[in-house]
């Protein structure tokens, strides 16, 4: 007979060895990481002459950016954002439901050990041959302690802790963005309820002055001095611009029920006291377009999600290895329950498998297949959310851009229509021309006014917007750095 047994104890210790270096060591199946390559231009395209680029500072912290707006009133709602805004506490209770996971993967590091006491009674079948105990009832008594543990050799556990870290990292960029989103809206909301506070104020003042033309240009019909026609056409004017004035109360009241929603207040109990003073867009330190990639939370959500999809590449190929089991158990079982605790009761086992699935159709390939078209689809996300990244910063550096020209524009016809409005009045007064050029004057001045405060509103909503796309000022006091930026040539 041919034996192998001069070769068993090569054999085992061959084993053994192996066995204690993959337990020592691991293996991993986990691919390689880089984050996804993604085209980054040199400069912003529209950026206009002056602006400044700010000093790299990626590893500050992200600090209020609305503060740069100089606005007490705006800072004092923006802290409410954290504290009462509904949207943040759900994307806080994401984030812990991450980290959660990431404990739960980790687990599967450390044994799973159980105890237990049973007690039963069991009879057999009396018409059961061949059997000592046939019709006798015997109670059990037994009480034990179990372990099983899974050493990771070839790297589940770690990956699936890996991708758990990532999904993690992921959720609490999500919460960065969800606060960016949030403060943005609000600050958005805010400054168009100030603008729509302006313009209250100068319909105000205009329905006040028309109504005093009105009422004097009354006194003079009593008095023969003009015919019906000017009173007509005061009294059109002053009705038109009292409903464009109670329009804009109604405007009003729902951007103020948008900002009591956004600080996580009943619409019924939040107000904000009318403020008809003008806000200035601030400068903006617009940074280098490679800063984009570490200041915007979208980005770093989206890149960690591709890390997560790699490490499920990994636990995809440990399934094509087989799995280790450990275990152990003792305890003490007695038929009886006065000897239970003694020494002859004590029962133990101890125990390894190793096993491997060795056909399965295909189903650890198909998984390995979609893990991969998983990470190649988180990658394609990567590189889309930094095509729109720098799409938004574009789009709102061109607008910054243009609206400070329309600015400008607007200002030399507003300051025509006042002056022509003057003149009209003194040729009116002069008996000159008749009211319906003093109508027209007034309508025109009117309607520049309001078109001039709505762009500065423009103005204001595109540097909040700028300010989003650029993923909040990177700083602990934006104040400060575009008082910096300002000083280095930006447009103020």
């Amino acid at each position: 007979m041919f034996s192998m047994s001069p070769s068993r104890p090569l054999l085992r210790r061959s084993l053994v060895a192996t066995l204690i270096s993959a337990l020592a060591g691991g293996c991993s199946t986990l691919p390689p990481y880089q984050r996804p390559s993604a085209e980054v231009p040199a400069q912003y395209a529209g950026a206009a002459p002056g602006w400044a680029q700010a000093a790299p500072a990626d590893a500050a912290p992200r600090g209020p950016w609305w503060t740069v707006f100089d606005d007490p009133v705006l800072n004092q709602l923006e802290a409410r954002i954290d504290v009462s805004n509904q949207t943040v506490r759900k994307a806080v209770a994401q984030v812990q439901q991450a980290r959660s996971l990431v404990d739960y993967q980790r687990a599967g590091f450390f044994p799973t050990i159980t105890a237990g006491v049973t007690q039963d009674r069991t009879r057999t079948s009396q018409n059961v041959e061949f059997r000592a105990l046939a019709g006798k009832t015997i109670p059990d008594y037994a009480a034990g302690v179990s372990a099983s543990w899974e050493p990771d050799l070839f790297g589940r556990v770690r990956d699936s802790v890996t991708g758990a870290q990532a999904d993690a990292q992921a959720s609490e960029a999500d919460l960065e963005g969800v606060r960016l989103s949030m403060s943005a809206d609000l600050a958005a909301d805010y400054f168009a309820l100030r603008s729509l506070d302006t313009q209250k104020k100068l319909l105000d003042d205009s329905v006040t002055a028309y109504a005093a033309a009105l009422k004097l240009l009354q006194q003079q019909l009593a008095n023969g001095a003009i015919d019906a026609s000017a009173v007509a056409q005061a009294t059109t004017q002053l009705e038109a611009t009292r409903t464009q004035d109670t329009d804009i109360d109604v405007t009003r009241a729902q951007m103020q029920h948008a900002i009591a929603t956004l600080v996580g207040e009943p619409a019924s109990t939040f107000t904000l006291p009318p403020n008809g003073s003008n806000a200035t867009p601030p400068a903006i330190p617009i940074g280098l377009p490679s800063q984009l990639l570490e200041r915007r939370p979208d980005i770093a959500a989206a890149e960690r999600r591709v890390a997560s999809a790699n490490a499920q590449i990994g636990v995809a190929h440990a399934a094509f290895f087989p799995d280790l089991v450990l275990s152990a158990s003792a305890g003490l079982e007695s038929t009886f329950f006065a000897p239970w605790l003694t020494a002859p009761s004590l029962f133990w086992s101890l125990g390894s498998q190793l096993a491997g699935t060795l056909f399965d159709g295909g189903r650890r390939t198909a998984t390995l297949h979609g893990a991969t078209a998983q990470y190649d689809g988180t990658v394609a996300d990567y590189r889309q959310t930094v095509l729109v990244a720098f799409q938004q910063v574009e789009d709102n550096l061109s607008a910054l851009h243009s609206l400070a020209d329309e600015a400008d524009s607007q200002q030399r016809a507003t300051t025509a229509a006042d002056l022509s409005l003057r003149l009209t009045t003194n040729r009116f007064n002069a008996g000159a021309v008749s009211y319906l050029d003093v109508v027209t004057a007034q309508t025109i001045a009117l309607t520049n006014q309001r078109i001039a405060d709505q762009i500065a509103a423009r103005q204001l909503e595109s540097s909040v917007l700028l300010l989003k796309a650029l993923g909040g000022t990177w700083g602990d006091r934006p104040a400060d750095t575009a008082a910096t930026a300002t000083a280095a040539g930006a447009p103020a």
